[in-house]
């Protein structure tokens, strides 16, 4: 555990005070903090689809190692086991800036060719720097927000996988590739399960926003993400049935208790609640 607070205090936070929305993919969390002030058209585009929940069920329909990997077009129906398109508004005026360019871990919308105010519910995530090609191509792309914590692990996973053309797909990611002349289903594919906001400051009690930063953080830990946060005695605590492990706090103090540390026998004292509140406030939670 020892590594697990020095990785900590070398973690440099990529935003303050952001919206965090969370991406519950079939192949884990990805937490993306958005650019409010800096890109309030596009923000406002993107919360209007994930409030409705237009991204629930939706899945990863293209992939381009090095490059991006797309999603918020397409939804699975599991009911008529059939591909839907998300269902889009007015398109939103483009908002790009060189001072937010097309870096690894920025996310920004999709667009029609040579249209730049096109952009509706598709975005991107960049796998490297594209810079040098999306910021000067279309009237730039939109850089909107950023991966933050250990998201890019479970963009990185996504983009290994074998991505075939599929139907109209062209490089549709798949978990498993079905046998020759079978059809792809939904167990296949790259399922974004929830699109969902993260109670911030004002709106999330300290502890909550401390325990959605350490499951965005520190995965290998503390998983599945978003547990339900409980009361015993004197502690708030959420568990992670994933590792058999929880993280709680009592008395102004934040605790682990898991396999990580004396295989579960006893807690782990963290630090204060404030100094980790302090670190989940930079990060934007």
């Amino acid at each position: 555990m020892l590594k697990w607070v020095l990785a900590v205090l070398l973690f440099v936070p990529l935003t303050g005070q952001a919206t965090v929305v969370r991406l519950s993919t079939v192949l884990g969390t990805i937490d993306i903090a958005l650019m409010d002030d800096e890109a309030p058209r596009t923000v406002a585009n993107f919360l209007a689809y994930v409030n409705r929940g237009a991204y629930d069920n939706s899945f990863i329909h293209r992939s381009l190692p090095g490059f991006v990997i797309q999603g918020g077009g397409y939804t699975w129906d599991d009911a008529i086991q059939k591909v839907m398109l998300v269902p889009t508004g007015a398109p939103v005026a483009n908002e790009f800036s060189s001072s937010r360019s097309n870096v690894r871990g920025t996310v920004a919308m999709a667009k029609l060719p040579d249209q730049p105010d096109s952009a509706t519910s598709g975005w991107f995530i960049n796998l490297a720097d594209n810079s040098a090609n999306l910021d000067n191509q279309n009237g730039g792309f939109t850089v909107f927000s950023r991966v933050t914590g250990e998201g890019m692990a479970v963009v990185d996973a996504i983009a290994a996988l074998t991505a075939p053309p599929v139907g109209p797909f062209e490089n549709l990611p798949l978990i498993s590739v079905p046998a020759p002349g079978s059809a792809v289903t939904g167990s296949d594919l790259v399922i974004v399960k929830t699109v969902t906001v993260l109670p911030g400051p004002g709106t999330a009690s300290d502890s909550d926003r401390v325990f959605n930063y350490l499951e965005a953080a520190f995965p290998q830990y503390i998983t599945p993400s978003s547990q339900p946060t409980g009361t015993s005695d004197i502690y708030t605590y959420r568990y992670y049935p994933g590792t058999g492990a929880y993280v709680g706090t009592a008395d102004g103090m934040l605790y682990y208790l898991g396999p990580a540390y004396k295989n579960g026998t006893e807690p782990y004292l963290l630090g204060s609640l404030a100094e980790w509140l302090a670190i989940a406030a930079q990060a934007g939670y």
